[in-house]
């Protein structure tokens, strides 16, 4: 969890991503969430490219049981996200 919680450090100061929390599940300290919020799909991926995160996921990924699932949704408001 400490790798995503290093990601959340790395891109919190892309203008672009909204919001980046890591979660663990109450009763499965296994289960890892992550729930992001950006602008522009292709702002996620350009965070891609951000120094050190090849190296971060690298060292996740043997730690994953499976690929991560993405769930693409489009915020139609609420609290807790300024307006762009």
């Amino acid at each position: 969890m400490s790798l995503l919680v290093q990601a959340a450090k790395a891109v919190a100061p892309l203008k672009a991503c909204r919001q980046y929390i890591v979660y663990r599940h109450a009763k499965d300290e296994n289960l890892v969430c992550v729930h992001e919020i950006w602008d522009t799909k292709e702002d996620h991926d350009d965070s891609l490219k951000i120094e050190g995160c090849k190296e971060l996921i690298s060292q996740a990924m043997p730690l994953l049981t499976g690929r991560p699932e993405g769930i693409p949704l489009e915020v139609m408001g609420g609290k807790g996200l300024a307006e762009a």
